[in-house]
């Protein structure tokens, strides 16, 4: 990784600005919880071996947030760093002092919420055949073209659309939609949803190039809105879902009206490996 991934130009240069970006992700996808790193995600709703790491693991009795582990010590299972000699409470990532799980010098997880009100294991390999693989991510050059100015509009609280999911079989789930957002291109209009993540709004999209050029499933568009009743929707900085990394990811897909019948010749492409193939088909 060149210096560029740890070195935040001192230039307003948007060319910059987006190399600068660009060597950040290549950077982020193979760290030890990168998108890369991640091996397994397995739904835990009975006392059951998890592929790949030690121990049974179980729900909790109590109705808590996260999962039990039972273990013994041979089993070398660090929760919050204490070794497991028995059974441990492992908190979900939805609790405010999550756990933090440690197997061996490369294999570590943490536990998180999933639809329906359960949860699940993840296990993420340092060492992963996804990092050995990997070999970059394909992007399109920077192109002031595709910096879209939309207008944005606040729904009233509460407002939801549901989304569909990669592994979900074609179940919707609910999603905070906080705005509308509208643009043009090519004389048309577009009204776009996007949800409610962390801080931040993700618009989950498809377009002409999903699938011959681009990643089939789509890419993502974080955003935020600005102070004057715009937002900005910078095309060169979509990325690829996590599921472009790891087939243990679920990504949510775009609605119909995210699905664009033109190309959006900006943003990252594919995940690629050594010799510069798909590192996923």
């Amino acid at each position: 990784m060149t210096d560029a991934a740890t070195t935040a130009p001192a230039t307003d240069d948007p060319v910059a600005q987006w190399e600068y970006f660009h060597a950040r992700r290549e950077l982020a996808v193979v760290q030890p919880k990168g998108s890369l790193a991640l091996v397994n995600t397995q739904p835990i709703d009975d006392e059951q071996p998890v592929w790949g790491v030690p121990g049974r693991w179980a729900p909790r009795v109590d109705g808590g947030s996260g999962l039990r582990v039972l273990a013994d010590a041979a089993d070398g299972i660090r929760v919050d760093g204490e070794l497991v000699d028995g059974e441990a409470i492992v908190r979900g990532k939805d609790d405010p002092q999550p756990s933090s799980i440690v197997f061996s010098d490369t294999l570590s997880g943490f536990v998180i919420r999933i639809d329906g009100g359960g949860y699940a294991l993840r296990v993420f390999d340092a060492a992963s055949e996804g990092i050995r693989d990997f070999g970059g991510i394909d992007a399109y050059p920077y192109d002031p073209s595709w910096v879209v100015t939309a207008r944005w509009e606040e729904n009233p609280a509460g407002t939801t659309m549901g989304f569909e999911h990669l592994k979900d079989e074609g179940k919707t789930r609910e999603e905070v939609v906080p705005g509308r957002i509208t643009f043009e291109h090519d004389g048309a209009e577009y009204d776009v949803a996007a949800f409610k993540s962390g801080r931040a709004l993700q618009l989950v999209f498809a377009d002409a190039t999903s699938g011959e050029a681009t990643y089939s499933v789509g890419r993502f568009l974080f955003l935020a809105p600005n102070a004057d009743g715009t937002i900005t929707l910078d095309f060169n900085r979509a990325v690829l879902p996590p599921c472009a990394f790891s087939y243990a990811f679920n990504c949510p897909l775009p609605p119909k009206q995210n699905r664009f019948p033109f190309p959006v010749e900006a943003g990252e492409k594919n995940a690629l490996n050594r010799e510069g193939a798909l590192l996923h088909a």
